[in-house]
């Protein structure tokens, strides 16, 4: 290719010297360049591989036919959102604040699902019991706050009751049951009684088709995989990275 390039060069500077060559060597040079250009359009195609790219740049495919050329490309998708039963500007704006959380709270509740999982298994398979049941908590809980602990706190309270609510949706239970379960009644009182202290509830169940329709219509689209994209069109950026250890999603 570069080679191609160099003789175009070659070419070009001796048809700038033109009017002081032979009219029949001047036609031999034209000729030569149209010849040169032919082959240079000829590498290029043949070094496009089929994903489009080679040597780090990006080419369209092009599709020859009738001496007509046409590009050929592959477009992201686009998607369109309705913009459903919201009429006021204040519904609006609640809804673009809850896509807003959503996006750095959700992750954090599908590692929830997989914790519990994990840990009901483990304590079922291993039979723990007693003292060893509770060494077992401990050692998780502790993980948990090594693991989270900073990001929880830089949490805002709203954040933290749509956690709460994405958790029993993840779970099937309320956080207040899941406390309870592993630390015991005592323990799940004392953290709902901090819960009441800032308007929220542990016992919040999820309503995917009452209160909670919005939060449900949300998750549907993240499992889809369009959550992105409808934070694009919200915000004209991409959602947060929210970085949950893989240990809790396997």
């Amino acid at each position: 290719m570069q080679s191609v390039k160099r003789i175009l060069h070659i070419l070009l500077l001796l048809t700038l010297l033109a009017p002081a060559l032979p009219v029949s060597a001047q036609n031999h040079i034209r000729a030569a360049m149209d010849r040169a250009r032919a082959k240079q359009a000829e590498m290029a195609r043949k070094e496009v591989r089929a994903d489009g790219i080679e040597g780090g740049r990006a080419f369209m495919r092009i599709h020859v036919e009738n001496g007509d050329t046409t590009y050929l490309d592959n477009l992201p998708p686009t998607f369109i959102f309705s913009r459903g039963k919201r009429q006021s500007e204040k519904e609006w704006r609640n809804y673009y604040r809850l896509v807003w959380r959503l996006a750095r709270v959700y992750p954090y509740a599908i590692a929830s699902g997989h914790l519990v999982r994990e840990v009901d298994s483990t304590l079922n398979a291993e039979h723990y019991r007693g003292l060893r049941r509770e060494r077992y908590i401990n050692a998780v809980q502790k993980q948990l706050f090594k693991d989270f602990e900073g990001s929880f706190r830089e949490m805002s309270i709203q954040q933290g009751a749509l956690l709460l609510k994405l958790i029993s949706r993840e779970t099937g239970i309320t956080a207040y049951e899941i406390i309870k379960d592993y630390k015991g009644g005592i323990t799940a009182a004392f953290w709902q009684g901090i819960a009441k202290l800032f308007d929220n509830s542990l016992k919040s169940e999820f309503d995917p088709t009452g209160a909670d329709k919005d939060i449900e219509e949300l998750v549907q689209i993240w499992q889809a995989g369009h959550f992105p994209a409808l934070y694009w069109s919200v915000f004209w950026e991409d959602p947060p990275e929210v970085k949950v250890p893989k240990s809790y999603l396997e």
